[in-house]
């Protein structure tokens, strides 16, 4: 890679900021950059940028000190600005000495050039000449660039070329003590017993071209109770509710529904309790993967090579098509995928199989 200004200091750094403003998957993603940068740098205090909503979920880091969140949502442009205007003077008040940026959008550029951190760091762009000004160091990956699995590196390729390296490329969440016990209370009024053996589920992505058939969610969950007597709890955003609710009730078996009942950290508290996840490629199975709970995930259009959680203990379930993955939004820009159509449940019975023999029936810990 390439790096386009002056050397970055590693004295006199005492305050840093990153800003993260992607999805939720990303922020998880990115938790080996942040891990990495507050090591680095020792005594600096580290605050994030975030997405509204998201803060919560990482809130029980101890390496953050402190988190920010840009607001959505606003129904004017005024209303927007207005909010911008009151972030950019709290981040102004901090008196960052170094801020990261590590996507390409425009939220993030501007909030940190206003930030008024005297070194500001983000990937070059070749197409926004604008934004590569708003900057003064650019990180320009090498024209011939190995492909590296994992999404951690689109974090760490940035703060690598300053010297800081990641001991350990996979997300890590922090879960406190109260949340765990909120997650607990929330399960066992659901009707999960400690004693139950039960798994989580989440067959819901913000794009419906990554879904899965909702009647072939049907066939899993009744197979778990029959052939093991496994539990589901179906999670999710309160967005998804209704389809939640939709999949319960065709199923001859009991189904716990904690769709919309779960803030981010509680869900994440949830998450980690559970001793396998089984969904689409969507926030949950990111946030499972970081609280160490396996996982098995079907991919389609989405690439499992740039998303997948790391490691052995992680399924990846994708269908044998040749187009797959295509990086598309469904077939042709139709917001439907042939490939996940034509997944069937048998090969996804035989990729659970596995897992749920491993880390539910044999009852290893995480």
């Amino acid at each position: 890679m390439l790096v386009k200004g002056t050397p970055v200091p590693r004295k006199g750094i005492r305050n840093i900021l990153i800003i993260q403003l992607g999805d939720i998957g990303d922020v998880v993603w990115a938790l080996p950059a942040f891990r990495a940068v507050k090591e680095f740098y020792g005594g600096a205090r580290l605050s994030l940028l975030v997405r509204g909503g998201t803060g919560s979920l990482i809130a029980g880091d101890p390496l953050i000190d402190d988190i920010f969140e840009v607001t959505g949502g606003e129904t004017t442009l005024f209303n927007r600005l207005q909010k911008d205007l009151l972030l950019i003077g709290a981040l102004r008040r901090k008196g960052f000495d170094l801020v990261f940026d590590l996507r390409l959008d425009d939220r993030g550029a501007y909030m940190a050039r206003f930030t008024g951190a005297p070194i500001r760091v983000t990937h070059y762009s070749e197409t926004l000449s604008w934004r590569n000004r708003l900057f003064t160091h650019l990180v320009e990956p090498p024209a011939s660039a190995e492909p590296v699995r994992g999404a951690a590196e689109q974090s760490l390729r940035i703060i690598r070329e300053f010297g800081i390296e990641s001991k350990d490329p996979i997300p890590r969440l922090e879960i406190s003590e109260a949340i765990l016990r909120r997650a607990s209370r929330l399960l066992k009024g659901a009707g999960v017993s400690e004693g139950k053996r039960w798994i989580t589920l989440n067959p819901f992505s913000r794009w419906r071209y990554k879904e899965w058939g909702y009647e072939k969610w049907v066939e899993i969950i009744e197979w778990l109770w029959r052939d093991y007597e496994i539990a589901t709890v179906i999670v999710g955003a309160a967005a998804e509710r209704e389809r939640a609710e939709h999949i319960a009730g065709r199923c001859n078996v009991s189904v716990c529904n904690l769709t919309g009942e779960t803030g981010l950290d509680e869900l994440a508290g949830v998450l980690s309790l559970s001793r396998f996840h089984v969904g689409v490629d969507s926030a949950a199975p990111h946030i499972a993967a970081a609280t160490g709970t396996p996982t098995a995930i079907i991919y389609g259009p989405s690439s499992w090579r740039d998303w997948a959680p790391l490691g052995d203990r992680h399924i990846i379930i994708a269908p044998d098509c040749e187009c797959a993955p295509c990086h598309q939004k469904g077939c042709n820009g139709t917001g439907w995928s042939r490939c996940l159509e034509e997944l069937g449940v048998d090969t996804v019975k035989q990729a659970v199989q596995g897992g749920i023999e491993r880390c539910v029936i044999g009852g290893k810990a995480h």
